[in-house]
């Protein structure tokens, strides 16, 4: 009895002192990692603007304001929305993504996407530089 007492203590210990999904929103707990934000801003710092209209043609013009509202964490990527891939040197900088997940960039943003539901569960603003 007191084993399972001990073992059962020891558990509620270890999860209550383990990183919380709480801070994160709700049934989203796959995000860019610190080193894989850096490694994405440096690059788009160094090489940022030529590889982008090298890569991908003409500058893209924006959203319409209710598609670009549900480019958000917890929701679904709109269907037939333009997609990018990152640039290959980026994608050979980086860390594989989660099994089960993309990095693509749609309206200048980086996205971490689940590919099975395309439900969006990170977003980089601002380092894709046009």
């Amino acid at each position: 009895m007191k084993k399972i007492i001990a073992t059962m203590l020891l558990t509620t210990t270890l999860t209550l002192g383990a990183p919380s999904s709480a801070t994160a929103e709700p049934g989203v707990g796959v995000v860019f990692t610190k080193d894989e934000i850096q490694i994405i801003a440096t690059w788009y710092r160094d090489h940022g603007s030529e590889s982008h209209d090298k890569h991908h043609g003409k500058k893209p013009g924006g959203l319409p304001p209710g598609i670009a509202k549900n480019l958000a964490r917890g929701k679904s990527l709109p269907p037939g929305i333009a997609k990018q891939q990152l640039p290959d040197g980026l994608l050979h900088a980086l860390p594989p993504p989660p099994r089960g997940y993309d990095r693509v960039i749609v309206d200048g943003k980086v996205l971490l996407v689940e590919v099975a539901t395309q439900v969006i569960h990170d977003i980089l603003v601002d380092v894709v530089m046009h």
